[in-house]
């Protein structure tokens, strides 16, 4: 059976409907299906106007998906990397700034629950709440906070 060459309408589509993606990242993923003809702008815009593609969407399906892992600064690289820019960008820091301290605390309770024992311990612990994009000001705090739980022990 012949399988029939999808149209850049219908990849795009089909895309969409899999996940969200962002203006940037979907026109990077249909270049190299765009034929002499297509006109990649006009078909972008064609689904912004009805709603198929949106990048506030798409940040907001990022953040809730990312940001119970990992931390502002990460979150944000990895939504510049995807193309976000501008007010999207600015509104998902805002957003994500409020719970910073919450969702690093979680991340710390999930994978240690118990304060360092020492001060190579607390090295290792803060490089991996770190290298998950937390500020250093909030892991010093989920450190401190480690310490006076397990004193009240």
């Amino acid at each position: 059976m012949l399988r029939q060459k999808l149209t850049l309408k219908a990849r795009a589509l089909r895309y969409l409907s899999i996940r969200e993606y962002s203006p940037a990242e979907l026109e990077r993923k249909l270049q190299p299906y765009a034929a002499e003809g297509d006109d990649l702008a006009a078909l972008l815009a064609w689904l912004k106007e009805r709603g198929f593609l949106s990048e506030t969407r798409f940040v907001e399906t990022y953040v809730r998906r990312q940001s119970a892992r990992y931390g502002n600064a990460r979150v944000l690289m990895e939504l510049e990397r995807h193309g976000v820019s501008g007010s999207a960008l600015s509104h998902a820091e805002a957003e994500l700034q409020d719970s910073e301290f919450e969702r690093a605390q979680s991340v710390w309770k999930k994978k240690f629950g118990t304060a360092p024992s020492d001060m190579r311990e607390k090295a290792r612990q803060f490089r991996f709440l770190q290298q998950r994009g937390f500020s250093g000001t909030v892991i010093r705090k989920v450190l401190k906070d480690a310490d006076f739980s397990d004193d009240e022990r």
